[in-house]
């Protein structure tokens, strides 16, 4: 099982969960910036053990990108001494092999050609989504996300969509557990996608172990414009 992690061209972490143990150790010492939607341990496990793999191996820190709460809980709760070790002041504070830069929603980071854009999200703890605009297309992730008018409205202000990936973590059997986790199940991804102007190919992510052919199967009566499908693990998205 490999909880969520996008690698955007070869420097750049969009969450980062187990998946990251699929990339060798070259591989992850060319990363160089790592965008968090939200705090949960599925989305942040594998960074403690990557900055300490590959911290001394490189010239650069690694910067993280989150909300100022969600640092907040990075530093409290991870980087603490006790969970594991502060890398934001090792070797020292002024050449440590991590940074931490906050976001808000709606800010930008420019990376060259590309900009990754925070977005707003509804989750049990501060959370974004985001766009990442290559210049020619561009790619929208929810993260974790109950049903948001304002994560819609700024999906539609998007000019050039190709992929919206986007979860759903429960079968609709289980609508009360979605809405109380806040999370998506398949009737209120639907309803979100009927709000959605544009026509980008729906990747569906974030699947909870035994109950993705459930959801799919429950996505596949959907009658709407848009078509969603089951993310795949190691599927290339070109944007």
């Amino acid at each position: 099982m490999r909880t969520t992690a996008f690698l955007a061209d070869d420097d750049i972490l969009v969450d980062c969960g187990t998946g990251v143990g699929d990339l060798e150790l070259d591989a992850l010492r060319r990363i160089d910036h790592i965008f968090i939607t939200h705090a949960h341990l599925d989305h942040i496990v594998s960074i403690p053990l990557m900055i300490d793999s590959v911290g001394d191996s490189r010239s650069v820190p690694v910067t993280v990108y989150a909300s100022a709460e969600t640092i907040r809980i990075l530093r409290s709760h991870v980087f603490n001494w006790l969970v594991w070790p502060d890398f934001s002041a090792i070797p020292d504070r002024h050449r440590p092999f991590l940074r931490f830069q906050p976001l808000k929603v709606g800010e930008s980071v420019k990376l060259g050609a590309r900009t990754i854009t925070a977005l707003p999200a509804h989750h049990t703890v501060p959370a974004f989504g985001y766009c990442l605009d290559g210049g020619d297309g561009q790619l929208v992730y929810s993260g974790d996300t109950a049903y948001s008018s304002e994560l819609i409205a700024a999906i539609n202000k998007v000019p050039r969509l190709r992929h919206l990936i986007v979860e759903t973590a429960f079968s609709d059997e289980q609508h009360g557990l979605a809405v109380a986790s806040r999370h998506l199940c398949p009737n209120m991804l639907t309803a979100m996608l009927d709000e959605i102007h544009g026509h980008p190919e729906v990747h569906v992510s974030h699947l909870k172990p035994g109950l993705g052919e459930r959801i799919m199967a429950q996505l596949a009566a959907y009658r709407g414009p848009l078509r969603p499908r089951q993310l795949e693990q190691g599927q290339v998205l070109e944007f």
